[in-house]
C-alpha cells in the first residue's frame, strides 16, 4: 500500500508539472522548422548546499553542529511548502546539561578495523534448529529458529536445556523444564516499570538480557505558545538479570537508551541494539545512555546525502556481563529492515527524496528537456539569460517573453508537432525519474567484540521484503528487492537480485524477474537463492550466485504461496504459506495453510515432492510471518507448526456450528527429503468460550519432550507419540506477585 500511494503521489505530481510546463509552452513560438530531436538526459538531483559530494561517513563535532545542520536542513527542505515545524523552549535544567555534554564530546568511541583475512561470513542457519546440551545438563535442546548461525536473535521465551524463562506483560516466570514429569514454576517475578510489557530477551549463560519501551518527560513551550506542556521522549531500556539463583534473581546492570527499540541480536557474549528516535528540528535531543552512575552522549554521524526527515539510529553495544562497550547515534531515514551477520550489520531503509527535489526537478525538466527541442535561437536567447545576474523572478519573467515571442509566430500545425515531441521527452524523462525514487539505502557497520567500523554505504533498486530478503557470503552482500518500473499508461511491478561488495559496490545484478509479480518469500543458501514470487500461481525460482552474472537456473509454477523459506538440508527447502485457487471472476482465493517440500537436487528442475494442507482462508498459522514460532529439526524429525481457526475449518466439516468454535494448537510432522509423515495434535484450546489470553506461539524440545506455547500454557508431549506428559498454565492468576530488587 505504501508502495502503491507513493505512486499516486508521484503520478500527481508530475500531472501537476506537466501541466505547468505545457502553460509556458504554449506561448512559444519559433517560426523556424522544430528543433532536432535530443537524447534525454538522466535526471539529477540538486544537493542542499552544505551537504558535501562525497560518500565518506561525516562526524558532528559538537551539539551546535548537529542544530545548525538540522536547522539548515529543514529550511531547505521546506523553502517551497510555507510550513515552519512548532519549536520547544525547553524549561529542563537536564536538557540544557545535556547539551552542554554533547558538546564536549569529540572524540569518537573506540574502533577497530575488520581483521585481515578474517574467515569467509557464516553461511546463514541451514533450516534446522540448533541443539546443544544445557548448563550442566548434558542434555539437547533446540533454541530459537534463527536466520544466521552463531547470531542469536531476541524472543520472549528462552531456554538452556533444564530452565524455561518466559516473558509474559511486566513479569518474568522461571520454571524447572526438565525434566517433563517434574516440570514446576520456580518463581514468577514482575518488574517494577510503568505499565509497560516486556518484549523479548537474550540468555547467555546466568544472565538475561530483557527489552522493553519507556518513556521520559520534561516540560516546554510550544513555539508562539505561552503554557509548559509535557514532552515525552521514547526510550528502551535494557536490563542484565543474573539469574543463577533461580529464586532470587537480581538486577546487575540496566540501560535506559532514548528512542524505540528496532532489533537487536547477540554474537558470542556481545548485545548489539539498534534503536531510533525522531528528530526536533530546531532543538534536538542527542540521544544518550543513561546508567545508575552516569550518562553517556554517543557520538553523531550524518551523510552526505539529504534526507526529509531524519532520525537518530542509535546503535549500542554492551557484554552480557553487564559492561557498557560503545553507542553511536547516525542521522539517518528511519530503519526499515537491518541483517546481521557475524562481523557486520547492514541498516536498510527506503531512499528518501527532500520536498524540494520535485522543485529541482520541474526546474530541471524545463532546461533539459524542454529548451533542447526549441529552436537553437531561442535556446540561445534562455541561455544568455539564465548566465545573467538576475534574480531567478526577473529570469523567468525574460525568459516568458521570449517565449511569448517565438510562440505568437507559430502555425497550428507547428505547435501541434512541438507538444508532441515535448510530451514524449517528458514521459521519457519522467519515467526515469520515477524509478529513480525507488531505492534503498543500505550501510554498513562492521562489529568487532562492541566495537563500531562504519564501512560504506550502498544502493539498489526497489525494496526487501525482511531480513530474509538479504544474505552477506565470502565477503559479498546479497539483496532480493521488489520494484516498479514506470511508462507513460502503467506502471509494472518485478523483483530484481543485487550482488554488492565489501564496499557496497554493485557488482552483479538480475533485474526484472516475474513481472506483474512480488516477492513473498526468500532465502539464500551459500551461492543459491531461492525465491517465491506471486500473482496468482506460485513460481519457485532457483538463482544462481556463485558469480557476478546471477542467473534463473529453475522455475517451478504451482498453486499457492510460500510466505516462508527453510532449509532442510542443501537438496530440500520446505516453505510454509498457502494455497489459492483462481474463483470464477478470474481473481485469487486464498485458502489454507500449506507447507510445500521442494526437491531442488536439480537445481533447474525443482519439484514440489509432498504437499500439507491445513484448513481453510480462516485457519492461521504464525509461522507464516514470524520464523522464531516454527520449530524444524533433521535430527529429531519433527516439525511443529502452530494453527489456530474454527473447528469446522480444522474439521474440513461443511455445516457451521451454532456458535463459532476456535481451535488453537499445534500440528506436528514428522519429515524426511521424501516427504512428511503426520504425527498428530496438540490441542491447546478448543471450544466456544475462548478466553483470550495472548502469547505467541513456539515451540522447542529438550531431549524426547516436545514443549509447545500457546495462549498462557505451555504443554509438554512425548517427541514420538505426542502422549501429554504435564501442562503449565502461566498466563495471569490472580495472586500476588513479589517485584524484582
Amino acid at each position: 500500500m505504501e508502495h502503491d500511494m507513493s505512486k499516486l503521489v508521484l503520478g500527481i505530481i508530475a500531472a501537476i508539472v506537466i501541466v505547468g510546463l505545457f502553460a509556458a509552452i504554449l506561448l512559444l513560438d519559433p517560426e523556424d522548422a522544430i528543433s532536432k530531436n535530443v537524447d534525454v538526459k538522466e535526471p539529477t538531483i540538486t544537493k542542499f548546499s552544505s551537504m558535501e559530494e562525497s560518500g565518506s561517513l561525516i562526524k558532528f563535532v559538537s551539539y551546535n553542529e548537529v542544530q545548525e545542520y538540522l536547522a539548515e536542513s529543514v529550511i531547505q527542505n521546506q523553502l517551497n511548502s510555507g510550513f515552519r515545524g512548532g519549536g520547544v523552549f525547553m524549561f529542563d535544567d537536564g536538557l540544557m546539561l545535556e547539551r552542554r555534554m554533547v558538546e564536549a564530546v569529540s572524540e569518537p568511541m573506540p574502533t577497530s578495523a575488520p581483521t585481515p583475512g578474517a574467515p569467509p561470513m557464516a553461511e546463514p542457519q541451514a533450516g534446522v534448529d540448533e541443539f546443544d546440551g544445557g548448563v550442566g545438563t548434558g542434555v539437547d535442546f533446540s533454541k530459537t529458529n534463527v536466520q544466521v548461525e552463531n547470531v542469536d536473535e531476541p524472543d520472549f521465551i528462552k531456554t538452556d536445556g533444564k530452565y524455561l524463562y518466559v516473558l509474559s506483560q511486566n513479569s518474568l516466570t522461571i520454571i524447572e523444564a526438565y525434566p517433563a514429569e517434574s516440570a514446576k514454576v520456580i518463581l514468577k517475578v514482575a518488574l517494577d516499570v510503568e505499565q509497560q510489557n516486556l518484549e523479548n530477551m537474550f540468555l547467555n549463560g546466568d544472565n538475561l538480557v530483557i527489552f522493553y519501551h519507556g518513556s521520559g518527560d520534561t516540560m516546554g513551550i510550544a513555539e508562539y505558545d505561552y503554557i509548559p506542556q509535557r514532552i515525552y521522549t521514547p526510550k528502551t531500556i535494557a536490563t542484565i538479570i543474573d539469574v543463577s539463583d533461580k529464586e532470587n534473581p537480581e538486577i546487575i546492570n540496566t540501560y535506559e537508551i532514548d528512542g524505540y527499540y528496532h532489533n537487536s541480536r547477540m554474537i558470542n557474549d556481545t548485545v548489539y541494539l539498534l534503536t531510533t528516535s525522531g528528530v526536533d528540528y530546531y532543538n534536538p535531543i542527542i540521544p544518550r545512555i543513561i546508567t545508575e552512575d552516569a550518562i553517556f552522549a554517543p557520538d553523531v554521524y550524518r551523510f552526505p546525502n539529504p534526507e526529509p526527515n531524519y532520525n537518530f539510529n542509535t546503535v549500542s553495544a554492551f557484554s552480557v556481563s553487564g559492561d557498557l562497550i560503545n553507542s553511536e547515534s547516525f542521522l539517518m531515514g528511519h530503519s526499515n529492515t537491518i541483517f546481521v551477520s557475524e562481523d557486520n550489520l547492514f541498516i536498510t531503509y527506503q531512499k528518501n527524496l527532500p520536498h524540494t527535489f520535485y522543485e529541482a526537478m520541474q526546474k530541471d525538466r524545463f532546461f533539459l528537456v524542454v529548451v533542447p527541442l526549441l529552436p537553437q535561437s531561442v535556446q540561445d536567447e534562455i541561455k544568455s539569460i539564465q548566465d545573467s545576474d538576475s534574480d531567478s523572478f526577473s529570469k523567468w519573467n525574460q525568459i516568458e517573453k521570449v517565449l511569448q515571442d517565438t510562440y505568437n509566430a507559430m502555425s497550428k500545425e507547428q505547435k501541434d508537432q512541438l507538444y508532441d515531441k515535448i510530451n514524449k521527452a517528458i514521459a521519457e524523462y519522467d519515467t526515469k525519474v520515477r524509478e529513480d525514487t525507488q531505492k534503498t539505502e543500505i550501510h554498513k557497520i562492521h562489529l568487532d567484540n562492541g566495537n563500531f567500523k562504519y564501512i560504506a554505504n550502498g544502493q539498489v533498486n526497489g525494496y526487501p521484503l525482511n531480513q530474509f530478503s538479504m544474505d552477506e557470503h565470502s565477503g559479498k552482500f546479497r539483496i532480493a528487492t521488489t520494484s516498479n518500473s514506470f511508462s507513460v499508461r502503467e506502471s509494472i511491478t518485478s523483483n530484481n537480485v543485487y550482488i554488492l561488495d565489501e564496499s557496497l559496490k554493485t557488482v552483479g545484478k538480475l533485474e526484472k524477474i516475474a513481472e506483474n509479480e512480488r516477492i513473498f518469500s526468500a532465502r539464500f543458501m551459500g551461492d543459491k537463492l531461492f525465491l517465491v514470487t506471486f500473482e496468482q500461481i506460485d513460481p519457485f525460482f532457483v538463482i544462481d550466485l556463485s558469480t557476478n552474472t546471477p542467473k534463473i537456473l529453475g522455475e517451478l509454477k504451482i498453486p499457492g504461496f510460500s510466505n516462508y523459506l527453510q532449509p532442510y538440508d542443501k537438496d530440500t527447502i520446505i516453505g510454509f504459506g498457502r494455497d489459492t485457487k483462481v474463483n470464477q471472476w478470474g481473481g485469487v482465493q486464498t485458502l489454507g495453510v500449506k507447507v510445500s517440500l521442494f526437491d531442488v537436487s536439480d537445481l533447474k528442475n525443482p519439484k514440489e515432492i509432498d504437499t500439507i494442507l491445513i484448513g481453510d482462508g480462516s485457519t492461521d498459522s504464525e509461522a507464516l510471518y514470524n520464523h522464531k514460532s516454527l520449530l524444524l529439526d533433521k535430527g529429531k524429525n519433527i516439525m511443529s507448526i502452530p494453527i489456530k481457526g474454527s473447528v469446522d475449518s480444522i474439521s474440513g466439516s461443511s455445516i457451521r456450528a451454532p456458535e463459532y468454535k476456535t481451535w488453537n494448537g499445534f500440528y506436528v510432522y514428522g519429515f524426511d527429503s521424501k516427504g512428511f509423515k503426520e504425527k498428530g495434535t496438540i490441542v491447546h484450546f478448543e471450544g466456544s468460550n475462548y478466553s483470550y489470553s495472548y502469547m505467541p506461539a513456539r515451540s522447542f524440545y529438550i531431549e524426547n519432550t516436545l514443549y509447545t506455547v500457546m495462549d498462557g500454557s505451555i504443554k509438554m508431549n512425548d517427541i514420538e507419540n505426542l502422549s501429554e506428559k504435564k501442562s503449565i498454565h502461566i498466563a495471569q492468576t490472580g495472586k500476588i506477585i513479589p517485584f524484582m530488587k
